[in-house]
Protein backbone atom coordinates (compact mmCIF):
# COMPACT_ATOMS: atom_id res chain seq x y z
CA UNK A 1 0.00 0.00 0.00
CA UNK A 2 0.94 3.12 -0.48
CA UNK A 3 0.16 5.86 1.94
CA UNK A 4 0.64 9.67 2.04
CA UNK A 5 0.37 12.41 4.16
CA UNK A 6 -0.49 15.89 2.28
CA UNK A 7 -0.98 19.02 4.23
CA UNK A 8 -2.88 22.68 3.30
CA UNK A 9 -1.98 25.22 4.78
CA UNK A 10 -4.64 27.51 5.04
CA UNK A 11 -7.37 25.37 6.42
CA UNK A 12 -4.75 23.07 8.07
CA UNK A 13 -6.13 19.84 6.53
CA UNK A 14 -4.50 16.80 5.93
CA UNK A 15 -5.56 15.03 2.47
CA UNK A 16 -4.46 11.22 2.47
CA UNK A 17 -3.26 9.52 -0.50
CA UNK A 18 -4.12 5.76 -0.71
CA UNK A 19 -3.24 3.99 -3.64
CA UNK A 20 -2.74 -0.33 -4.17
CA UNK A 21 1.02 -0.53 -5.57
CA UNK A 22 -0.38 -3.70 -7.52
CA UNK A 23 -3.29 -2.21 -9.71
CA UNK A 24 -1.99 1.84 -9.79
CA UNK A 25 -5.59 2.63 -8.35
CA UNK A 26 -5.56 5.48 -5.67
CA UNK A 27 -8.03 7.89 -3.83
CA UNK A 28 -7.68 10.89 -2.29
CA UNK A 29 -9.46 11.02 1.13
CA UNK A 30 -10.52 14.99 2.05
CA UNK A 31 -8.79 16.79 -1.45
CA UNK A 32 -8.66 20.41 -0.96
CA UNK A 33 -9.29 23.45 -4.00
CA UNK A 34 -6.09 24.74 -3.18
CA UNK A 35 -3.83 21.91 -3.83
CA UNK A 36 -5.18 20.24 -6.21
CA UNK A 37 -2.54 20.56 -8.83
CA UNK A 38 0.10 19.54 -5.97
CA UNK A 39 -2.02 16.26 -5.39
CA UNK A 40 -2.55 15.55 -9.38
CA UNK A 41 1.16 16.29 -9.44
CA UNK A 42 1.71 13.82 -6.89
CA UNK A 43 -0.19 11.23 -8.44
CA UNK A 44 1.45 11.53 -11.70
CA UNK A 45 4.87 11.28 -10.03
CA UNK A 46 4.30 7.95 -8.35
CA UNK A 47 2.63 6.60 -11.72
CA UNK A 48 -0.94 6.38 -10.03
CA UNK A 49 -4.33 6.41 -11.55
CA UNK A 50 -7.10 8.29 -9.72
CA UNK A 51 -10.27 6.48 -9.48
CA UNK A 52 -11.83 7.63 -6.34
CA UNK A 53 -11.93 11.12 -3.91
CA UNK A 54 -13.50 10.60 -0.43
CA UNK A 55 -14.86 13.12 2.34
CA UNK A 56 -15.09 12.48 5.76
CA UNK A 57 -18.24 14.86 6.09
CA UNK A 58 -19.40 17.99 4.13
CA UNK A 59 -16.61 20.40 5.44
CA UNK A 60 -16.79 24.01 6.80
CA UNK A 61 -13.53 25.36 6.54
CA UNK A 62 -12.22 24.54 3.26
CA UNK A 63 -13.91 23.42 -0.35
CA UNK A 64 -13.10 19.96 -1.48
CA UNK A 65 -11.81 19.58 -5.14
CA UNK A 66 -13.87 16.53 -5.73
CA UNK A 67 -15.86 17.73 -8.52
CA UNK A 68 -12.67 19.35 -10.35
CA UNK A 69 -10.75 16.16 -9.77
CA UNK A 70 -13.52 14.18 -11.50
CA UNK A 71 -14.03 16.59 -14.36
CA UNK A 72 -9.87 16.38 -14.92
CA UNK A 73 -9.57 12.77 -14.03
CA UNK A 74 -12.50 11.34 -14.82
CA UNK A 75 -12.40 9.58 -10.90
CA UNK A 76 -15.39 9.04 -8.49
CA UNK A 77 -17.05 11.02 -6.00
CA UNK A 78 -18.05 9.28 -3.16
CA UNK A 79 -19.98 11.15 0.12
CA UNK A 80 -21.38 9.93 2.82
CA UNK A 81 -24.80 8.73 2.04
CA UNK A 82 -26.72 9.68 4.29
CA UNK A 83 -26.05 13.69 3.00
CA UNK A 84 -27.78 12.39 -0.63
CA UNK A 85 -25.92 14.34 -2.73
CA UNK A 86 -26.93 14.05 -6.58
CA UNK A 87 -23.26 14.85 -7.75
CA UNK A 88 -21.85 12.03 -5.85
CA UNK A 89 -21.11 8.63 -7.54
CA UNK A 90 -20.90 6.28 -4.40
CA UNK A 91 -22.85 7.27 -1.47
CA UNK A 92 -20.65 6.03 1.92
CA UNK A 93 -22.34 3.50 4.55
CA UNK A 94 -21.70 1.99 7.97
CA UNK A 95 -18.90 -0.83 7.34
CA UNK A 96 -19.72 -1.20 3.63
CA UNK A 97 -15.52 -1.24 2.40
CA UNK A 98 -14.71 1.17 -0.72
CA UNK A 99 -12.06 -0.93 -2.79
CA UNK A 100 -9.38 0.78 -4.09
CA UNK A 101 -7.18 -2.24 -5.99
CA UNK A 102 -6.58 -4.33 -3.36
CA UNK A 103 -7.29 -2.32 -0.83
CA UNK A 104 -10.51 -1.91 1.43
CA UNK A 105 -11.50 1.02 3.03
CA UNK A 106 -13.86 0.71 6.24
CA UNK A 107 -16.56 3.36 6.61
CA UNK A 108 -17.47 3.50 10.35
CA UNK A 109 -19.86 5.66 10.93
CA UNK A 110 -19.07 8.43 13.73
CA UNK A 111 -21.94 11.35 13.82
CA UNK A 112 -21.36 14.09 16.54
CA UNK A 113 -18.79 16.81 14.72
CA UNK A 114 -21.53 16.90 12.04
CA UNK A 115 -24.66 14.16 11.39
CA UNK A 116 -22.93 13.05 8.51
CA UNK A 117 -19.43 12.03 9.44
CA UNK A 118 -17.21 8.91 8.69
CA UNK A 119 -13.80 8.11 9.89
CA UNK A 120 -11.87 5.63 7.49
CA UNK A 121 -9.95 2.43 9.19
CA UNK A 122 -7.48 0.80 6.31
CA UNK A 123 -5.74 -2.57 8.35
CA UNK A 124 -4.04 -0.22 11.05
CA UNK A 125 -4.33 2.78 10.57
CA UNK A 126 -7.23 5.51 10.99
CA UNK A 127 -8.51 8.32 9.11
CA UNK A 128 -10.22 10.22 11.70
CA UNK A 129 -11.39 13.77 9.41
CA UNK A 130 -12.71 16.16 12.45
CA UNK A 131 -13.88 13.34 14.79
CA UNK A 132 -11.05 12.73 17.02
CA UNK A 133 -7.85 15.02 16.88
CA UNK A 134 -4.51 14.82 18.44
CA UNK A 135 -5.17 15.79 21.91
CA UNK A 136 -8.75 17.12 21.13
CA UNK A 137 -11.80 16.44 18.54
CA UNK A 138 -14.54 18.65 16.28
CA UNK A 139 -16.63 21.24 17.42
CA UNK A 140 -20.24 20.19 17.41
CA UNK A 141 -21.77 23.43 17.28
CA UNK A 142 -23.03 23.19 13.75
CA UNK A 143 -24.15 21.70 10.61
CA UNK A 144 -26.42 19.21 13.55
CA UNK A 145 -23.77 18.62 15.67
CA UNK A 146 -23.99 16.48 19.18
CA UNK A 147 -21.76 16.71 21.87
CA UNK A 148 -23.64 13.19 23.30
CA UNK A 149 -23.06 11.42 19.50
CA UNK A 150 -19.80 12.46 19.24
CA UNK A 151 -18.93 11.15 22.80
CA UNK A 152 -20.21 7.70 22.12
CA UNK A 153 -18.85 7.76 18.44
CA UNK A 154 -15.60 7.93 20.07
CA UNK A 155 -15.70 5.96 22.82
CA UNK A 156 -17.91 3.33 21.67
CA UNK A 157 -16.27 2.83 18.38
CA UNK A 158 -13.21 4.16 18.16
CA UNK A 159 -11.41 3.67 21.20
CA UNK A 160 -12.33 -0.16 21.37
CA UNK A 161 -10.16 -0.23 18.22
CA UNK A 162 -7.06 -2.01 19.19
CA UNK A 163 -4.71 0.48 20.91
CA UNK A 164 -1.98 0.28 18.64
CA UNK A 165 -3.84 1.73 15.91
CA UNK A 166 -2.38 4.66 13.88
CA UNK A 167 -4.74 7.95 14.14
CA UNK A 168 -4.39 10.23 11.33
CA UNK A 169 -6.47 12.98 11.89
CA UNK A 170 -8.26 15.78 9.39
CA UNK A 171 -6.64 18.72 10.89
CA UNK A 172 -3.91 20.13 12.98
CA UNK A 173 -2.68 23.18 14.26
CA UNK A 174 0.13 22.55 16.14
CA UNK A 175 2.51 20.51 13.28
CA UNK A 176 1.64 16.73 14.55
CA UNK A 177 0.87 14.20 12.15
CA UNK A 178 0.09 11.11 14.20
CA UNK A 179 -1.21 9.81 17.43
CA UNK A 180 -2.38 6.25 18.60
CA UNK A 181 -5.53 5.32 19.58
CA UNK A 182 -3.98 4.32 23.33
CA UNK A 183 -2.08 7.92 23.16
CA UNK A 184 -5.60 9.32 22.92
CA UNK A 185 -7.60 7.23 25.68
CA UNK A 186 -4.37 8.45 27.56
CA UNK A 187 -3.41 11.76 27.12
CA UNK A 188 -6.89 13.66 25.09
CA UNK A 189 -7.81 16.82 27.08
CA UNK A 190 -11.16 17.00 25.93
CA UNK A 191 -12.10 13.29 25.92
CA UNK A 192 -9.89 10.12 27.39
CA UNK A 193 -11.00 7.16 28.51
CA UNK A 194 -11.93 8.24 31.86
CA UNK A 195 -13.88 11.54 30.71
CA UNK A 196 -17.83 10.73 31.45
CA UNK A 197 -20.28 11.72 29.07
CA UNK A 198 -21.41 14.78 31.32
CA UNK A 199 -17.86 15.92 31.66
CA UNK A 200 -17.83 15.84 28.14
CA UNK A 201 -21.08 17.66 26.93
CA UNK A 202 -19.84 20.55 29.96
CA UNK A 203 -16.60 21.22 28.14
CA UNK A 204 -17.88 21.11 24.93
CA UNK A 205 -20.93 23.52 25.85
CA UNK A 206 -18.07 25.83 27.27
CA UNK A 207 -16.02 26.30 23.85
CA UNK A 208 -17.36 29.58 23.13
CA UNK A 209 -15.64 28.96 19.85
CA UNK A 210 -16.39 31.62 16.85
CA UNK A 211 -18.12 30.93 14.09
CA UNK A 212 -15.70 29.75 10.70
CA UNK A 213 -15.55 32.46 8.46
CA UNK A 214 -16.00 30.14 5.26
CA UNK A 215 -18.98 28.49 6.41
CA UNK A 216 -21.45 30.00 4.38
CA UNK A 217 -19.56 29.48 1.14
CA UNK A 218 -18.26 26.19 2.37
CA UNK A 219 -21.18 24.22 3.10
CA UNK A 220 -23.05 25.19 0.02
CA UNK A 221 -19.97 24.67 -2.22
CA UNK A 222 -18.92 21.39 -0.85
CA UNK A 223 -22.73 20.31 -1.04
CA UNK A 224 -22.26 20.30 -4.76
CA UNK A 225 -19.15 18.37 -4.72
CA UNK A 226 -16.82 21.13 -4.52
CA UNK A 227 -18.30 23.90 -6.35
CA UNK A 228 -16.20 27.31 -5.69
CA UNK A 229 -19.36 30.31 -5.43
CA UNK A 230 -19.14 32.87 -7.58
CA UNK A 231 -19.51 35.80 -4.71
CA UNK A 232 -17.10 34.99 -2.64
CA UNK A 233 -15.21 38.05 -0.83
CA UNK A 234 -12.12 39.61 -1.88
CA UNK A 235 -10.44 38.28 1.15
CA UNK A 236 -11.82 34.79 0.84
CA UNK A 237 -11.13 34.01 -2.56
CA UNK A 238 -7.89 32.45 -1.75
CA UNK A 239 -9.73 29.24 -0.71
CA UNK A 240 -10.77 28.67 -4.22
CA UNK A 241 -7.14 29.79 -5.77
CA UNK A 242 -4.46 27.10 -6.21
CA UNK A 243 -1.31 28.24 -4.08
CA UNK A 244 1.94 28.71 -5.32
CA UNK A 245 3.30 27.04 -2.59
CA UNK A 246 2.41 23.85 -0.47
CA UNK A 247 3.84 21.99 1.83
CA UNK A 248 4.91 18.38 1.52
CA UNK A 249 5.17 19.43 -2.34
Amino acid sequence: MIFQQLFEPLSHTYTYLIACEETGQAALIDPVVPTMDRDLEKLQELGLKLVMTVETHVHADHITSALHLRESEACKIAFPAVDNLPCADIHIEDEIPLQIGSIALQPLFTPGHTDDHFCYLINDRLLTGDCLLIDGCGRTDFQNGDSNQLYHSITDRLYKLPQDTLVYPGHDYADRFVSTIAQERARNQRISAQTTEEEFVKTMTELKLPYPNFIEFAVPGNRLCGECPSDLPENMAKYCQQMTESPQG
